[in-house]
This record gives C-alpha cells, structure tokens and sequence, in this order.
C-alpha cells in the first residue's frame, strides 16, 4: 500500500502533527508524513488544497446570521413554562392573571392545541406538545407565553399558577423493570408503537441480536469472563441553544429553526397542529452546532401555535440552563453487563451481554439506538455465537436520544474494556488478542453479514505502529488502544443541479450543514463530474421549500446519501453539455471531455468550447438543469430471523472500521489524567474531502475526550439536575487539546456511498474513551468502570480499588442480582 500524505500546516492548528492516506490498492506502505517532514517525493500525489467553504467567510467574520439573529416586524417573544420537577400530577393550572399582564399577547396550554400524541419515527407515541395532566421529567413543558418583551414573557411565566402534587421520581432503571414498580406512563397500553415493539410497564423497547447458541457455548467455554460497566448521561452542548421562530401568513407558516433535520422538524410540526404538511415551511439560516442535540423536532410546533394565537412572528431563544434540561437529545446513561467464553489461546467463542439504556421521561428514538448498541458490544470481531438484549427503559430523567454516534462511544467504552480485560486473563498483550479476534475480509458479523476488506485490521496496525513511534514512555505515561466499528446510513435524498447562463453552477439541496463541511463540500462532487473548480458552485440549502428531501445532518449520513444525488444530477448536466459542445465542435459525444471549464476534443487542446458559452447557448433554448436521487444502497445480507425488535440495524451498511491509540499521563495523588497524543486510524472506503474529514477527525476526538473524563450530569434524589450550567458542567477547551494525528484507509466500499466511501462524521468519537480507559489501566493496574471517568473516579480506584460500577445514583444503584452474579466462583471481575 502507498501512503499519500496530506500536509495541513496551514489548514489546522499545529497541535495536529499530520494526516496521511494509506491507499490500499497499492502494495507497500512509504512513512507517514509530519509536520517536521520534507515536502513528499515527487511520484506521490500532490497535496489536498485547501477548501474554502463558501460559508467559511460570513461565519468568520460575524456576519452569518443565526436564527436568534433574524429580525422581523412585529417580533415577538416566547418563554416557556417547565416543569421544575422531576414527576408530579398537575392538580390545577390557571393562566388568568398571567394573561392580565401588560404586553402577554397569548399563553398555550396543551387545552389550546390538539389532543396528538407523537414518537420520533413513529417508535413509541407517548407524548403531547404541552404536559396533560402529568410532567415527568424536569424540562417538560407545561405552558408557553408569547409577550412583546422578553422580559414581559418570564413575567408572564412567572404569573402561570401550577398546583402539583409531587410523586415519587423513578431514577433507577433496573428498579424501573422490577414487579411493582410506579410507572413513569401507567397508560402506556394505549399508546400507538412501531409493530416491531412491544412496550410495557415501564419498558419503552426490546431489541436483541443473536446468532447461534451463546448460552450452550458459554457453558462449555474453557474460560468466562463476565463484567459490568456503567455510563452517565452527557449534553451534546452546542454553543448555539435551541433557537425557533414562526410567522404565518394566511393559513401557511414559516419556521425558522435551529435545526438537523429540517424536513423531520416540517413534518411533526404538522402533524401535531394537524394541519398538512404543504403549510409548514422549515428554513435554517446558520446552525451553531448540534453534535445530534438538534435531531428530531423540538419546540417548532410550540413557537407555530404561539405565533398564530398571538397573530405576529414570535421567537423562542432558550436560556442556557434550558439549554440542559429541556431538549430531549442527550447521550444515553447505560449499564452493560458483559460476558464472554474464550478458548485457552485466546479465541472468543461466544458472548452473552444485557445493555439497560435511560431513554428518560420519553421514548424518543432509543428503541433503535438500542440495536446499535447491540451490535457495538458485538463489534468487529468473530464470535460465533452471540446473545445481546438491549432494554429502553422510561424514567424520569431527560429524555435521551441520538447525539453523535448515539450509544456508540457508551458500549464501544465497555466492550473495549472488556477485550483487555479478556487478553489478560489468557496472557496476550490488547493487540495481539485483537489481531486473534478482529474480523477478516469474507468473516461473518454478528447477524452473519459477509466482511468486505480489512480494514478492522489495517487500522489497528496503522494506530499500533505509529503510537509507538514516539518518545519512550515517563512517569506516569502508558498507552491504551480500542477498535471498533460504526454503520453508513443509506437513505433516499435529493439534489439538483444547474449551470446558469454565466457558467457558473448552483446546488440546490434539502440536505443540512451544522457545521461539519458537510453541505459545503458537494461543490467538489459536481465540480469533478463537470471538469470546473468547486467555488464555481453556489449553494442553496436548508429550506424545505426549495431543496427536495433529505433526512439532514445525522447518521454520518450527507455526504453518503446527499454526494450520491449531487453526483447523479451533475452526471446528467454533463450529458447536456456534451450533447452541446458536440453540435459546437462538430464531434462525436464520445470523443468530448469535460476539463478545466471546457469541452474539448480529447487529444485535441485547440478544439474546445467554454462552458460559460455553452451555457449561454443553451439558455435561449433547454436549460442545463438536472435532479438526482437514485436508489440508496441495499442493506448487506444478513440473518436476522432469530432477533426480535428488528428496526433496521440488525447489520451495518459500508461499515467504517476504526482503531484509535492513546498516549496519557496520569497523575495517581490526583487521579488527573491527560492526553498528550491521539492517533485515529479509520478505514473511510475513499477520501472525498480531505480537510473535511481531518476536522470530522480532530473535532470527534476532543468531544470524545470530553466524554471520558469530564463530562457528566449529575442528578439529585429528586431528579433534578445538579450541573446544569456552563459553570458547573465542564467541557474541554482548546487549551486541553492534544496532538492529533488522523491516519485514513481507502478501501472503497461495493456497496458505499460516493467513490466507494463510508461515513465518517460519528466514528471519531466511538473508540477514544475507551483506549484512554485501557492506558489508565495500563499505568496503575485499576479498572475504572464507570464514565465519565473523573479524577475523584480514577483516584478512588488508585486508593481503594472501587471501580465505579456500583456507584449509587449516578444514575444508577447497583444490581442486587447483577452484583450476586459477578462474584460468582470462576466468573467475577478481574
């Protein structure tokens, strides 16, 4: 294989060394290149140049304009009543004297609306816009003020008369599952659910991944190894807070949001108005981030309902501290009880795991982020027998839901874990036990899908030797590895494209850009496809009206789906213009390229034409105009007959395989530990954007590191969020962040996205908690089993060799049974 460096020094911040591409078409690997290096010998490809997004320079400059930032006539402003507590009966709600108040133009209460229950994707209908009768978690809402004022909506808040009558909080989600326990929706039987679901009492979703008879094999296994490993809930925090504004005109209203999913926001804000959707019109200015905190539909149907009782556009702006308590995507608190046969050499036989998830006060989307979760403690590794039950349990937390690679980070920080753990017990060093195990080209997954390249394999080797190519280890330094792999998310989507009479081109999308590049970056497809540059191209995007459907900016997913439809479209502009230049040229199609701006003659530099006078041709007849679509890629073939609660990941599309290697110091007087290097190897199937993806790269891996030492919620006895607050609730700054370097495999996908690519937005963020977990073991010989893992944590396992796990009320208390099991004879924690 050839290694095609990529140098960035005036792309990124010098805290990343490099980023280079092993392309496996070829046969030897050349040395990666760093900073340090000269330039790359002259048979390599030149360098990536940079990108310029084109809305690279209205961002930097202030001038973007966000949805908190838009102005209109007449604006006015909308508070929200929350909850405040975590379960109670709403025993009388009066809105009089708060109505009474100067500049209170309209007050909603769930009697203003219809009576519509609704579920993300239809998984579970269990909720109403406003609370009816009933609020079950903190942020819920009961009611919303729109006034002339900001200040006169909190006053109008404020003057909201709510008598409660508190119940007892359900924090505990294997007390949740116990006979007897309240009920967080004691009508639960009535709710509408997707058919693949079964929900009851107080579990929300059932999803298991099988494959042959892991119990039998388990039983005969020369070694089981069974653990539990606990993990918190965490905030997506994207520095921009929910932000939502709604002007009607006549009987159709346009909302502005701060959206993901534009198209998703569209849909259930008329379907909880009860109005049809050809009303309802989502349009995104900027987006200041999401990180999957943004997915799903939040408060567009409030601010609509606000904005056509109080006749005038109305704007919502959620305050930080809502920010925390009131949008229901946060990351998933989770328990996962692990358990593993082995053969004396190694070999994994078989494996058995139960993953309770915290899916909060709502369903939300959890009942499939379950199945992902399944199949990450299944992972990239061959195991022929499999057994894992993923429960979504209801309490009255904040609803959980699909941030950045949801559950992902979660299960790949306990399954990852736990193959050290498994390595030790056999006497292997954590990479050669994964060299053993990991999946090979044609190898079966967990639900007997076929393997396609190594590159589980190839990343691990990548990490491996680079990590160790640094300065020999010090005082308090180790290194931790962890592999994994993580899904595309084949989807129908849309695009068209157009060469206007300039010669220039313009994209016109449904598809999202929360700030990744994603959507910026589609200029290059269609630029390759036409032979021009890629700021040859505007871009029109993120309003439902204009753009066909997309399924927006979650699932690793823009570039797979929406590349696929600007590809498509350019494809048949191309078409066009050949079919011009040909009448132009007096030549054959076939004989016509595309290149430079030009349609030419190939061999023939002097038989040319412009595309800009093409374009001025065509305009005074058929246009050069063109959609795109196609069909998303097939699923891969898979045997899921033996798993229930199927909703749609019981295989991973174009998987991207990932081995990151960490490198730490750890101070064991404090239990302060720090990232010094991160190397990320990922096998991406091909390239498309290279500074697109070195970002995706660097920014998962400081969101990851956050995840694994910092950041955490903290609730109290009564429910409520003890750290919700950018005081309290700590994140990393660039000032913690440390050297990244990104190493990307090509091995193009059969059945991928573009040129054979894979997604790459969540996979950055899935291994890197877990290979910093091991490196803490490898420095001081303790496990810490609970995440995040916080200096108080990591020095509390140092001193008295408490691992977390059974950690009461954060957020759960240990398992009696569980507990009972792990210091079983021959089968306990090591």
């Amino acid at each position: 294989m050839q290694a095609r460096p990529i140098r960035i020094a005036d792309l990124v911040s010098p805290r990343i060394a490099a980023a280079h591409i092993l392309d496996q078409d070829d046969e030897e690997a050349e040395a990666p290149v760093t900073e340090n290096d000269q330039q790359p010998p002259a048979d390599l490809p030149a360098p990536t140049p940079p990108w310029i997004r084109a809305d690279g320079q209205a961002k930097a400059t202030g001038q973007a304009r966000y949805t908190a930032d838009l102005a209109f006539p007449g604006l006015a402003h909308a508070r929200l009543l929350l909850a405040g507590r975590a379960h109670a009966r709403i025993v009388s709600l009066d809105t009089t004297r708060a109505r009474s108040l100067p500049g209170v133009l309209a007050i909603l209460t769930q009697d203003d609306v219809p009576e519509h229950r609704y579920g993300s994707f239809g998984y579970v209908l269990d909720r109403t816009l406003f609370a009816r009768d009933v609020v079950r978690f903190e942020g819920e809402v009961v009611a919303a003020v729109a006034a002339l004022t900001p200040e006169q909506a909190a006053a109008g808040v404020a003057a909201i008369e709510v008598e409660y009558e508190d119940l007892p909080p359900i924090l505990d989600v294997e007390a949740a599952l116990r006979p007897g326990s309240p009920l967080v929706h004691p009508a639960i039987d009535t709710y509408g659910h997707d058919p693949n679901l079964e929900p009851a009492g107080n579990l929300a979703g059932r999803s298991t991944i099988v494959k042959g008879d892991a119990a039998a094999a388990i039983a005969a296994a020369p070694i089981v190894v069974r653990e539990r490993y606990v993990a918190d809930m965490a905030h997506p925090v994207p520095i921009e807070p929910h932000a939502v504004t709604a002007d009607w005109s006549g009987d159709r209203v346009t909302v502005f949001s701060s959206t993901q999913v534009p198209f998703a926001a569209r849909s259930r804000t008329a379907e909880v108005l009860e109005i049809p959707e050809h009303r309802v019109r989502v349009v995104v200015s900027h987006l200041g981030g999401g990180f999957g905190g943004k997915c799903d539909f939040h408060f567009e149907g409030h601010v609509a309902a606000l904005a056509r009782a109080a006749r005038r556009p109305v704007r919502l702006v959620l305050t930080r501290h809502e920010e925390f308590i009131a949008p229901d995507k946060v990351t998933h608190g989770m328990v996962v009880d692990v358990e593993t046969g082995l053969d004396a050499d190694g070999t994994i036989l078989a494996r058995k795991a139960r993953i309770l998830l915290d899916c909060g006060a709502y369903a939300s989307d959890t009942p499939v982020l379950g199945q992902i979760a399944a199949m990450m403690i299944a992972g990239p590794y061959r195991i022929p027998a499999v057994d894992i039950e993923a429960l979504s349990i209801y309490t009255n937390r904040t609803p959980s839901g699909s941030v950045r690679a949801p559950t992902g980070p979660q299960a790949c920080w306990a399954v990852e874990q736990h193959h050290d753990v498994l390595a030790a017990r056999v006497g292997l060093d954590p990479v050669a036990f994964r060299r053993l195990n990991l999946v090979h080209d044609g190898d079966e997954g967990p639900t007997r899908q076929r393997h396609e390249g190594d590159g589980a394999h190839q990343t691990l080797e990548a990490a491996v030797d680079r990590i160790q190519q640094g300065e020999p280890l010090g005082p308090g330094e180790s290194i931790g590895i962890a592999a994994g792999w993580w899904f595309s998310a084949p989807g129908p989507s849309g695009a068209f494209v157009r060469i206007e009479s300039d010669g220039s081109g313009r994209i016109v999308t449904g598809a999202q850009e929360n700030g990744t590049g994603a959507v910026m970056a589609l200029p290059i497809l269609a630029a390759e496809e036409l032979g021009m540059r890629p700021e040859d191209f505007a871009i029109t995007y993120q309003d439902t009206d204009t753009g066909p459907y997309d399924g927006g900016s979650s699932g690793s997913q823009t570039t797979f789906n929406n590349g696929r439809a600007v590809i498509e479209a350019a494809r048949e502009v191309k078409r066009q213009l050949l079919e011009l230049a040909a009448v132009a040229l007096e030549a054959n199609v076939a004989d016509l390229e595309l290149r430079d701006g030009h349609a030419g003659v190939v061999g023939s530099p002097d038989r040319r034409v412009s595309i800009a006078e093409l374009a001025t041709t065509a305009h005074g007849g058929a246009l050069l105009l063109a959609r795109g679509s196609g069909m998303p890629p097939d699923a891969p073939e898979h045997d899921a007959s033996a798993c229930v609660g199927r909703l749609g990941f019981e295989s991973f599309a174009a998987p991207t395989f990932f081995c990151h290697a960490v490198r730490i110091r750890l101070d064991p007087a404090t239990g302060i530990v720090r990232t010094t290097k991160v190397i990320t190897a990922t096998d991406v199937g091909r390239v498309l954007n290279a500074p697109g993806a070195l970002g995706q790269m660097t920014g998962g891996v400081v969101m990851a590191l956050g995840n694994a030492t910092l950041e955490g919620t903290v609730f109290g006895a009564d429910g409520l969020q003890r750290n919700a607050s950018l005081l309290d609730y700590k994140l990393l700054t660039t000032a913690d962040a440390p050297e990244i370097e990104a190493i990307f495999i090509e091995n193009p996908a059969s059945n991928g996205g573009p040129r054979g690519s894979k997604g790459v937005g969540e996979p950055p963020i899935v291994p890197t908690a877990a290979a910093i977990a091991n490196a803490i073991t490898a420095a001081t010989g303790v496990r810490v089993r609970r995440l995040p893992m916080t200096p108080e944590r990591v020095w509390r396992a140092i001193t008295t060799g408490d691992d977390g796990a059974a950690e009461a009320n954060a957020p759960f208390g240990p398992s009696e049974t569980a507990l009972a099991e792990l210091a079983g004879a021959g089968t306990g924690r090591r």
